[in-house]
């Protein structure tokens, strides 16, 4: 623990000191960021909310290849591997029976969202800006956390682009490459991207006939566009993706019973499986994406239309174990997700008075199934599946202006009234020794609406100092039980999950340092929950009260212009305040997979050509998981991580090294129990690599 607390104390001395030392007249100013917070260009320092910002530059230096990696930057984010990638944020986490997560992905107007489809590809990627706090006011009905946008190149006349490749431990290989330029002159452009990984992992599975690397992965993604400018005023641009996945068992380990502590459970404990079914995930993600943009005198006129289809395909030993009644047994998850979206928005400025509006909808159908399970019970082999469609229809009308008060103070107000409707078909078959059950056949329909509105007033202290104030509410909708045995609509849906925040912050950009620091206040209401009732049936619920609270701070200071410290700190409490399961109350508890702080402190060294390299301490603190076995919260340990990365740049060429998890620290990442059984993930153990790149 105190590792932890000097950890703190540090990243907080580089901060204080870079006020106390900094001078504003000694190194030119730092570049002035342009964010798309508000669907409009600006300055980052004129946005009233929390923004973090990776360029491009960050993303390579820091060898982020990933969503996962990304999340390890943000102040009070985290992300789970357990079914997909799960994430949690300022205490929000991610609803297990709608799939969603509570921040957004947008990267070319299509959204990520679904837990099983969380990471678009990053290979022609200018720009990151994650966009703290609650969003749905311009973003939509899932954004109750926030929202990571990703700002894709813009292409020249001249053709530019890059290639690269890593090996590493485990047989780590990665390539990547991407290229674009015009077609025509200033009229016609296009582009290609893409990444291939595969990794063999570092569990190994003993049991006889099965394949011996238990963990192993591959990914492919490609992307493409074609972007038509006949005119100065008009542009049109179609994008493409195709990606594909397939992971296999999980990076953990588990456990028959439940009597051992979570903090006795370690990571060498899951070096050696024996499990005798293939489990493993399979994902496949296409998307198409068309943008229209017009700009008039005064306003701009923007259509984005998106089409996105997801299948995953999931196999998985029953048990995760072997030697047992459940050998040759399995649990099974097939869903297929076509969306389309389309919205369409005008913005302009006006006087110094900025605005945005639009329209919006989407329509999903979700068909999930064979989604079930074999079990071995009572002497005999249960089966239960459940074939369900949902359908999900959303219509929205949003605003936002931004509105000059005297000399200093800008007033943001904005508005988001949506509806949406769900209704879902689902049929549920069981057996017992090969004797059928009668079906169960739940139908339902449920109709949602809601405003949220949005407040922000900041004060342009000088040209450097900004401070602001903001109100925003934020929305996850609700949805049905797609498992369900028995019972109607009270037993089968949840309600929406609501929020309101609150925040307070500042911003300062000197001369070779920047500062940001934000208050924040959550209360949330109708929380979606995972609940075990008598530790073998499980379903999402609602928790009516819970509150989240807390600090975010992150800084920059060039010592020079080679070297670079930065720094993030995330300090939270959250805490449920009324979540009564019908057997027990967790008033008081902490809110699961939420760490009590999150911290990264880096230093490195910069340069155009020649020797480069930078250290990096990521850390978390403590987190709860919810132990369904026995009814009851279990708090696990965190962890310091320390990365490293050595290069040499030569002209267009880039050749480094780096090592990940330099003093093989370990941390437990997702948690869950039912009645005997446990399992636990973990992160990464240490390793190494070699990468080279090269631009043209």
């Amino acid at each position: 623990m105190k590792r932890n607390y000097l950890l703190k104390a540090t990243l907080l001395s580089v901060v204080a000191s870079s006020i106390l030392m900094a001078d504003d007249t000694n190194v030119v100013k730092l570049d002035d960021v342009t964010v798309n917070a508000n669907k409009i260009e600006e300055n980052i320092k004129d946005v009233p909310q929390s923004i973090t910002v990776i360029s491009e530059e960050i993303l390579q230096e820091k060898g982020i290849k990933n969503v996962q990696d990304i999340i390890q930057e943000i102040p009070n984010m985290d992300a789970g591997p357990n079914h997909g990638t799960q994430v949690s944020f300022r205490g929000l986490n991610a609803s297990v029976f709608t799939s969603n997560n509570p921040v957004v992905i947008y990267i070319d107007g299509v959204p990520y969202y679904d837990r099983y489809d969380f990471d678009p590809s990053l290979a022609n990627v200018e720009q990151v800006e994650i966009l703290r706090g609650p969003q749905g006011t311009l973003y939509g009905k899932d954004a109750i956390g926030a929202v990571i946008n990703i700002i894709t190149k813009k292409p020249s006349n001249e053709w530019h682009g890059s290639v690269g490749a890593e090996y590493g431990s485990n047989n780590y290989m990665q390539s990547s490459f991407n290229a674009s330029g015009a077609l025509i002159e200033n009229k016609l452009f296009a582009g290609i991207n893409g990444s291939v990984e595969s990794d063999d992992g570092w569990i190994t599975n003993n049991y006889p006939g099965m394949d011996k690397d238990a963990d192993k992965e591959k990914e492919r993604k490609t992307s493409a566009f074609l972007l038509f400018q006949p005119t100065d005023r008009f542009s049109g641009k179609l994008t493409i993706a195709d990606n594909y996945s397939k992971t296999n068992w999980m990076d953990g380990v588990a456990l028959t019973n439940n009597t051992t502590s979570i903090n006795s459970i370690k990571r060498d404990s899951a070096k050696n499986a024996s499990f005798d079914v293939p489990t493993y995930e399979k994902t496949k993600s296409k998307s198409e994406s068309l943008n229209l943009s017009y700009d008039f005198d005064n306003v701009k006129a923007e259509s984005t239309t998106t089409h996105k289809k997801f299948d995953i395909d999931g196999d998985y030993d029953a048990d995760y174990l072997s030697g047992n009644a459940n050998d040759g047994l399995r649990q099974f998850n097939y869903s297929s997700i076509d969306t389309w979206t389309q919205e369409i928005k005008l913005s302009g400025k006006k006087e110094n008075i900025k605005w945005v509006a639009g329209l919006y909808a989407d329509d999903e159908d979700r068909k999930q199934g064979p989604y079930g399970m074999e079990m071995f019970s009572g002497g005999a082999v249960y089966y239960a599946n459940s074939d369900s469609k949902t359908n999900s229809k959303t219509q929205a009308l949003f605003g936002q202006t931004m509105i000059p008060l005297a000399d200093k103070f800008e007033l943001t107000l904005g508005g988001r009234y949506q509806k949406i409707k769900k209704d879902i078909d689902l049929t549920m078959s069981q057996t017992w020794g090969g004797a059928a059950f009668p079906d169960f056949i739940y139908k339902d329909k449920r109709t949602w609406n809601t405003f949220l509105p949005k407040v922000a007033l900041a004060y342009k202290n000088s040209d450097n100092l900004t401070t602001f104030a903001s109100v925003s509410k934020g929305y996850m909708p609700g949805g049905f039980n797609y498992f369900a045995m028995s019972g109607g609509t009270a037993e089968n849906s949840f309600e929406p999950q609501k929020s309101t925040n609150y925040e307070v912050g500042i911003k300062y950009t000197g001369a070779n340092y920047l500062l940001n620091t934000s208050i924040f206040r959550m209360d949330i209401e109708d929380i979606h929950i995972y609940k075990s009732i008598g530790g073998t049936i499980w379903l999402t619920d609602n928790a009516k009260k819970a509150h989240t609270q807390g600090i975010e701070i992150d800084g920059k200071y060039f010592l020079s212009d080679n070297i670079e410290l930065s720094g993030v700190l995330g300090l939270i409490q959250a805490k449920y305040d009324d979540y009564d399961t019908g057997t027990k109350k967790y008033d008081g508890e902490r809110i699961e997979n939420t760490p009590n702080y999150t911290a990264n402190l880096g230093i490195a060294y910069v340069v155009e050509q020649g020797v480069y390299g930078r250290l990096d301490f990521n850390a978390r603190g403590s987190t709860s998981y919810f132990d369904g076995a026995n009814d009851r919260m279990v708090k696990a340990d965190g962890a310091i991580i320390s990365n490293l990365k050595i290069g040499y740049k030569i002209k267009d060429w880039d050749i480094y090294g780096y090592v990940k998890n330099i003093t093989d620290e370990e941390y437990i990442s997702a948690y869950r129990a039912k009645t005997g059984l446990q399992i636990a993930s973990f992160n990464e153990p240490r390793t190494f690599g070699i990468g080279a790149r090269y631009k043209f």
